[in-house]
């Protein structure tokens, strides 16, 4: 009964257009009500729900957040994501469909350097639709393709979706990270193997071939801003530093060099990019500290009691819960954005996960990678609407156009949940 109230009332809330935040709150409330009036577990009382709001928010790792977001908003407005374009378009843009490995190389990179899907998928857009359109490539295609490259943000470190995670999951957030890179990159390498068999239909006119004196200074403009991954990485296998440290080091790295090395990013454009990662930041805060309510409410109620119980029959075959589990989030990540089902999902299936003898790390980065692929799949899908909006295409074309790379994405996840170990393994390489 609990259950029903819970998913109830939080369907009913977003039903009416309330935002997520706001409905999450309605759904803490329901719950509390409902609870104080038949099992006298908690009373119902408005300092409860304020003070949970407040500490939801109260929480040190969550100042990742906004120094990631702001290395975003550095790195874009400073030069670094056109040079790291730059760099692969003089190694690959001369292939056939070049300008699609383009994108694959460049996605993989730029997702390294800020945790934002939505923010490296703008960037990509912004510089390469116009030179595949000009080029003859079908734009929807195009368009699917770097929605698809864009989604690797979430799994490769630093990633702002592991760091909410790890936050109300109670899990290693540095573990995470390392253990993302990996999947990040197959992620990667899925999408390319794809369009290296689609791009054989593409009649397209090939990029010029760059002489190798002209690779080299252009590898070497690009260096600085492929170095700062391996500095986060680095100095968080190494304990140099934590992965909120880790965010203050991208911010202040990605200043510097679009400032001061690249010279593009300008005193009269920094507030500005201060207030778009300040208005960011307090949309997620006010999530996460929104979710904590209901979450505090989740455990008090029970929930993930009730839906063990419900996953029992399948407790004895971890592989087949996690395929249970995976499906699960694959239909919520349809009609949900990134953040809040990673909030609503989290405190519910922890203690399944924990329960079961399933490693909470590797757990995580499928999650993650999962929630991830939602950003591609309709009706919410906001990584392919900001594709949309920029490749000025309609939503059935870019839906089209990445079929063949949310299957591609999706073989990889299922692959992982056969084979943990792909994702283990490495970790425990890097952990040493």
């Amino acid at each position: 009964m609990t259950v029903s109230v819970f998913i109830l009332s939080l369907l009913a809330a977003m039903a009416i257009g309330m935002p997520i935040a706001y409905a999450l709150l309605v759904c803490g409330v329901t719950l509390m009500a409902f609870l104080a009036a038949t099992s006298g577990l908690v009373i119902f009382d408005s300092q409860i729900l304020a003070q949970r709001f407040v500490e939801g928010a109260d929480n040190f790792p969550l100042l990742a957040v906004p120094f990631f977001l702001l290395a975003g908003e550095f790195m874009n407005a400073g030069g670094l994501s056109r040079r790291i374009v730059n760099l692969a378009m003089a190694w690959v843009g001369h292939f056939r469909g070049g300008l699609g490995y383009v994108t694959v190389i460049a996605a993989v990179i730029m997702a390294s350097l800020s945790g934002s899907a939505v923010a490296d998928t703008a960037a990509l857009a912004a510089l390469l639709i116009p030179m595949m359109r000009a080029a003859g490539y079908n734009v929807g295609r195009a368009s699917g393709l770097i929605a698809s490259g864009g989604i690797i943000a979430p799994v490769i470190p630093p990633s702002i979706g592991m760091i909410i995670f790890g936050v109300a999951g109670n899990v290693s957030i540095t573990k995470l990270f390392l253990a993302g890179i990996v999947p990040g990159l197959l992620m990667g390498l899925a999408i390319g193997l794809t369009w290296w068999w689609l791009a054989k239909k593409e009649n397209v006119r090939p990029g010029r071939k760059v002489p190798m004196p002209e690779r080299l200074r252009i590898t070497a403009q690009g260096g600085f801003a492929v170095a700062l991954p391996v500095v986060i990485i680095g100095g968080m296998k190494f304990g140099v530093f934590t992965p909120t440290e880790a965010a203050v080091v991208a911010a202040v790295y990605s200043f510097v060099v679009g400032k001061f090395i690249y010279g593009e990013l300008k005193w009269s454009a920094l507030y500005g990019l201060l207030l778009a990662a300040g208005k960011t930041t307090a949309v997620v805060m006010f999530l996460v500290a929104a979710a904590m309510v209901s979450a505090w409410l989740i455990t008090v109620a029970n929930i993930p009691t009730e839906v063990a119980g419900m996953l029992a029959p399948f407790m004895g075959n971890k592989i087949l819960l996690m395929f249970i589990m995976m499906a699960l989030i694959i239909v919520v990540g349809t009609a949900l954005d990134f953040t809040p089902t990673v909030l609503i999902l989290t405190p519910v299936l922890m203690p399944v996960v924990l329960k079961a003898g399933i490693d909470p790390v590797y757990f995580g980065v499928l999650f993650i990678m999962n929630n991830a692929i939602g950003l591609i799949t309709p009706p919410v899908g906001t990584v392919l609407n900001v594709v949309c909006g920029v490749a000025r295409i309609s939503m059935d074309d870019a839906f089209k156009g990445v079929l063949p790379f949310l299957c591609a994405q999706l073989v990889v996840l299922f692959l992982l949940v056969l084979f943990p170990d792909i994702v283990l393994v490495p970790l425990h390489w890097l952990m040493r």
